[in-house]
């Protein structure tokens, strides 16, 4: 049974950065692809980024050149390190590995 605990996230001023952090456990992580997720109130969930088996990664428009999804296979965790946030970020952020989702976290962003 696949499990999926995210942290970080919280609230912090635009400019600012923030790290997630989503550890998956009951599954050969290494073997997937893993992405992050978000939905913004009234808004549609969407895809933040994604990163490959193999390391490649996968960018929102909106967020290239500020977010950085990365993967440690020996932790069973993927990242996303959140630089230059502005308000339209602030959103609930998920991750998705298989057809599994976490728990969601909020981010505010906000002077």
């Amino acid at each position: 049974q696949v499990q999926i605990v995210q942290s970080g996230g919280g609230l912090v001023q635009p400019g600012g950065s923030l790290r997630l952090s989503c550890r998956v456990s009951g599954s050969i992580f290494s073997i997937f692809d893993v992405g992050w997720y978000r939905q913004a109130p009234g808004k549609q969930r969407e895809s933040v980024a994604t990163i490959t088996i193999r390391g490649k990664t996968v960018y929102a428009d909106s967020v290239k050149g500020r977010f950085t999804i990365s993967r440690d296979n020996a932790r069973e965790t993927v990242y996303l390190q959140m630089s230059s946030l502005k308000p339209e970020d602030t959103a609930v952020y998920y991750c998705k590995f298989q057809n599994n989702w976490g728990q969601g976290t909020q981010v505010t962003v906000s002077s």
